[in-house]
This record gives C-alpha cells, structure tokens and sequence, in this order.
C-alpha cells in the first residue's frame, strides 16, 4: 500500500484530475499526467514502483490486479 501512495503523491506534483485513474484487465491507468513533464527521477522512482510509460501515459500491471 505504500508504494501506490508515493505513486500516488508523485503523480500529485504534476497534475491534479478529476478522474485521476482507469482502469482495465490486470492494468491500472494513471490518467491527466504527461509523462513528458515527469522528471526523470520521478520516472525511475515510479518505475521502481511498478509503474511505467506505456501509449503515452503511465500504467501498472502490479497495481492494476489483486
């Protein structure tokens, strides 16, 4: 549960939606969050976390199923 929340409060830094996620079979879509204005750090961090840039956004395949 810790991990998703420091996902979660990265995310948080670049943008604030509505709808903040999406979800689909085994995936779990972050939505709102351009993965061209992440700092490269931030995308190593969230890569470390289970989530990674996949069709222009972000998406875990760890946190998108039980």
């Amino acid at each position: 549960m810790e991990d998703l929340i420091e996902a979660l409060r990265i995310f948080l830094k670049y943008a604030n939606p509505y709808s903040p996620t999406h979800c689909e079979h085994d995936e779990l879509w972050i939505a709102g969050v351009d993965p061209g204005e992440v700092s490269s750090a931030d995308v190593a961090r969230l890569d470390e976390l289970g989530f990674f840039v996949d069709d222009g956004g972000f998406k875990s395949f760890r946190f998108g199923s039980a």
